[in-house]
């Protein structure tokens, strides 16, 4: 008896560790792409602190509004993004406009729209520069 309930505290310290884990991961990854976001949008003359929206879910797509004026898109498609499935279209259509703005290809686009915590702090904090609207 005694060993049995030896292994569940250990088991039961290997989940909160690995709760632990995922927690911290995630946290760098949120900071990260806040971060790249602030920066790409500073380089496009936009405010900055509208990247910090990405904290609150419901407002998530609200900080979008700069990148649509960056990339000539209208503003009413900010509420595209709250339509399920029409939001991961539109979401690409965007991250591939920023990144032609941007100077960049379709691919690096899709790397934004896919992996937004690892291109985004490329383009903000790397030597792209705003070249304007992608679309007219």
């Amino acid at each position: 008896m005694f060993v049995l309930a030896q292994a569940e505290e250990s088991s039961s310290g290997l989940g909160a560790g690995a709760v632990i884990a995922i927690v911290v991961v995630s946290l760098v990854l949120v900071v990260l792409q806040i971060a790249g976001f602030w920066k790409t949008l500073e380089k496009g003359g936009e405010s900055g602190p509208m990247s910090l929206l990405l904290l609150i879910t419901c407002l998530y797509p609200i900080a979008f509004l700069p990148f649509t004026r960056l990339t000539g898109r209208p503003g009413w498609w900010v509420v595209l993004l709250y339509i399920p499935i029409v939001n991961l279209v539109v979401l690409l259509i965007l991250s591939i406009d920023i990144a032609k703005a941007y100077g960049k290809g379709a691919g690096y686009g899709v790397g934004l729209w896919l992996l937004p915590f690892v291109f985004y702090p490329m383009l903000g904090f790397g030597d792209a520069r705003y070249e304007g609207r992608s679309i007219v």
